[in-house]
């Protein structure tokens, strides 16, 4: 087994998660913890009034009951009433459940069930009315808290005579190793299970990623730096980022939406110092970027740019890693000469103050990592797992490996098995699945984490994915295939949204497609045609053939008996409301292989 160890930095963490907020009031009581938006402007709230208001929710659940040890669920998009829950509950040694607010009822059903959660917090009527459809088999739920309803407001208001001190006695009860919350993971492969993360599971890998990512935090200008939370809360992601920015004194701000019609003019107006998000949110960033410059008449100056970019970026990666002197004063001026052309419009998408960029959740494209540092933003890729506390390897400051996701992060370890299989250690790993003994001893081997991911460690360090165990294909012929890389370069065509690729026991690989929408309007726009309804692009030859060609492009990087042979463009995206993908947007291969079956024995008649 080949592995690879980061020593830790410092010591381990004391107390519980609340702690942070406490102290830090108590020695920067006029810090900007966070930013809340309300009625066209973001309302700065400081450490002081952010520690009031976690003492003041505490007390109100402890007048509903809420005790020492139970669970609470959260049931909410990303808003800052869910970090104010969090804390309040963790003040008390309380454990929150997050739920996904696209939860199916029996989804509900079953998290609230076998957490026996005590009380759920709901965001809108909607959710209040899947609870209460599934409340009936839940006996130990005794409340039902709205926050369209200002439940915070009301139940801090309860707790008006509850005594500080008791408050305090609970929080210091709690330690490193006390359950923090029940995070389900994203149910990919079956029915989620439950993940414990303790207190020092949370602490440990938000400390880590403080300490050894500093740098890349702060803001170039001395200033206080801030960051823009826009994924679910319910994802392990979205905690550790909320975590981090707590322990850290990182001014905080939320937003409920991943779609780059909101999320864009969000992030201009925060103007956040450093961003935590998936590569979704770089592949919009990217494809807009060019199809403004392309309806600008301006796509050959955009397509220079992001080659100048994409050159200059890789030179100083060699330069890093002394395999290189950096760029030639040549494309030192290239690349400033496209500065105030392009990459600093690019920036200005951002809220034009980023200089750094960590993305999970998913394998980012080196091409599109390289353009990104060359438009001077660099974008760390990491890696982890819900059951890791989010994350086990990410790409250090100033010497990134793009393509990889990194080495491990200060205190971990990562192996790799005889069959390839990740396996990683380290304080973040989970203590196991809840009420599952069987599963968590398949996961958890003598300290160490089997991840179900396939990769390869290079003499630095340094972790690349290439797919995971589960999703690997056995063609008819006996050849093994994972598809996550394949998928990923047929993905980088502007046109395509997802890629799905299928072949199991048969005598080749093929592929569903879906398409985007803003791109294939865009698409049609540039070539002067009329917009097509989805069923005539199904079927549109010139679009067929631009599929075509990309599908070839990606097929460039292997074998035959590897590429893609065939491929069918489906009418719609996979999405989270269809069941399709997971609230964290990975593609559930089971439900889309089940939904289009036909689509795909089609693909193989004959």
């Amino acid at each position: 087994m080949r592995e690879f160890s980061s020593p830790a930095l410092g010591g381990g963490p004391a107390g519980g998660l609340a702690d942070s907020v406490f102290d830090r009031a108590e020695r920067e009581p006029r810090l900007t913890q966070s930013s809340r938006w309300a009625d066209g402007a973001w309302v700065p709230v400081s450490a002081a009034r952010f520690r009031d208001e976690v003492l003041a929710l505490a007390k109100g659940l402890l007048t509903r009951g809420v005790r020492y040890g139970d669970r609470v669920a959260v049931m909410s998009a990303t808003r800052w009433e869910w970090t104010l829950f969090d804390y309040a509950l963790w003040s008390i040694g309380a454990i929150p459940v997050p739920v996904y607010p696209t939860a199916a009822p029996d989804q509900v059903r079953w998290i609230l069930a076998e957490t026996a959660a005590v009380a759920c917090v709901v965001e809108d009527e909607d959710q209040a009315m899947t609870v209460g459809a599934v409340c009936d088999a839940l006996p130990e739920l005794t409340g039902i808290w709205q926050l369209d309803r200002d439940c915070v407001a009301q139940l801090s208001a309860d707790g008006a005579g509850v005594p500080d001190a008791l408050v305090h006695r609970q929080r210091l009860a709690v330690t490193p190793d006390s359950m923090a919350t029940i995070v389900y993971t994203s149910g990919t492969t079956g029915r989620p299970k439950g993940c414990l993360l303790t207190h020092g599971n949370l602490a440990s890998v938000a400390d880590a990623l403080l300490a050894g990512w500093a740098e890349v935090f702060h803001d170039t200008r001395g200033e206080q730096p801030a960051t823009l939370l826009f994924l679910p809360l319910a994802h392990v992601y979205g905690r550790i980022t909320q975590v981090a920015a707590v322990r850290g004194g990182i001014r905080i701000g939320h937003h409920a939406k991943l779609s780059s019609e909101s999320l864009l003019p969000a992030l201009a107006a925060f103007e956040p110092t450093f961003l935590h998000a998936v590569p979704y949110v770089f592949e919009k960033i990217h494809r807009r970027a060019r199809e403004a410059a392309e309806e600008a008449g301006k796509l050959e100056l955009f397509v220079q740019a992001e080659r100048v970019a994409v050159e200059w970026a890789a030179a100083w990666e060699r330069r890093a890693h002394r395999l290189g002197p950096g760029p030639s004063p040549a494309l030192r001026l290239r690349h400033a000469a496209y500065e105030r052309m392009v990459y600093q419009r690019v920036r200005a998408v951002l809220g034009g103050r980023v200089r750094a960029v960590m993305s999970g959740g998913a394998m980012l494209g080196r091409e599109l990592g390289l353009f990104f540092a060359g438009a001077g933003m660099t974008v760390y890729e990491g890696y982890g797992l819900t059951e890791s506390a989010a994350a086990v390897t990410a790409n250090p400051p100033r010497r990134p490996k793009f393509g990889t996701v990194g080495r491990p992060v200060p205190g971990s370890t990562v192996a790799i098995a005889e069959d390839g299989e990740v396996w990683v250690k380290g304080p973040g790993v989970f203590s196991g699945y809840l009420n599952h003994p069987r599963c968590s001893d398949e996961a958890l081997c003598r300290g160490w984490l089997a991840t179900g991911d396939l990769g390869v460690l290079d003499e630095d360090g340094y972790l690349t994915l290439t797919g995971r165990k589960k999703e690997v294909i056995v063609t008819s012929s006996g050849k093994n295939m994972a598809p996550a890389v394949l998928e990923e370069r047929v993905r980088a065509h502007p046109l395509i949204a997802q890629c799905l690729i299928v072949g199991e026991n048969r005598p080749y690989l093929a592929a569903l497609i879906t398409l985007d929408a803003v791109a294939l309007a865009h698409w049609l726009r540039a070539r002067g045609r009329p917009r097509l309804d989805v069923w005539e692009a199904l079927v549109d030859p010139e679009l067929h053939q631009e599929v075509q060609r990309a599908v070839g492009a990606a097929n460039t990087s292997v074998s035959r008996a590897e590429s893609i042979r065939a491929f069918r463009l489906l009418p719609r995206e996979f999405s989270v409301e269809d069941g399709l993908l997971t609230p964290s947007l990975k593609i559930r291969r089971a439900a889309v292989v089940e939904r289009y079956a036909e689509d795909i024995e089609e693909l193989y008649a004959g």
